[in-house]
């Protein structure tokens, strides 16, 4: 079985995710996190993100393979360990421009879709539900208003002693959902088939209970 969790930057989708893996017992695949470490080598390599031509160039030169420690998932780019390194704010927003490549989307989605048919997955990233896993049991579209979706990045940097602004975080999130909803290929929207849910007002433990239900709903129509 397949769960589908799509929304934009910020939504808490990796935190759902992961949390619903563990309860039931599903392998979680964070595909945002494979177009980081993409990003990141990248941004290694001093590619800029408009130098479309090297990005596809180098494409093949780039192996990133999923492993898991404890249970937590951790990203191997080309046999090195980048789960830390990967969640950087320039990475992140470097991975929000490359995306949009086809050559990128083409390489990673194909590994997406094999994990998928091997196990019983969750993933979580902008087209899941669209492009990646289009048959999948059960679409969730994840959201939250631009000013949430900031104050959490905001309080996470904050406790982490990172200083930074409120304002400037959540223009960045607005310029991110512009452009991941706007690309050519595979842009970020709701499945027609996906349920809606909008956790501006909910902690982790309803959002988590609430697809938790739609989930026992699906099994108990198969």
């Amino acid at each position: 079985m397949n769960i589908a969790i799509d929304g934009p930057a910020g939504a808490g989708k990796s935190t759902i995710a992961k949390r619903l893996a563990k309860e039931l017992n599903f392998i979680y695949v964070d595909t945002g996190a494979m177009y980081r470490a993409m990003a990141l080598y990248f941004l290694e390599k001093g590619i800029k993100a408009s130098e479309e031509e090297k990005i596809c160039g180098v494409c093949e030169e780039i192996e990133i393979s999923i492993a898991y420690d404890r249970g937590e998932q951790q990203v191997i780019l080309n046999g090195k360990n980048v789960s830390g390194e990967i969640r950087r704010e320039e990475v992140g927003n470097m991975a929000s421009l490359v995306s949009a490549y086809g050559k990128v989307r083409e390489k990673l989605v194909a590994l997406q879709k094999k994990l998928a048919e091997d196990a019983d997955v969750i993933m979580d990233g902008r087209d899941i539900g669209t492009c990646v896993l289009p048959r999948a049991e059960l679409k969730i579209y994840l959201t939250a208003s631009s000013y949430t979706r900031a104050k959490r990045r905001f309080d996470e940097l904050e406790e982490k002693g990172i200083s930074c602004d409120l304002q400037e975080i959540e223009e960045d999130i607005k310029d991110r959902d512009y452009r991941d909803m706007h690309r050519e290929i595979s842009p970020l929207r709701q499945a027609g088939d996906a349920v809606l849910v909008d956790s501006s007002d909910m902690g982790i433990e309803e959002v988590v209970e609430s697809i938790k239900k739609l989930y026992q709903e699906r099994v108990s129509c198969r």
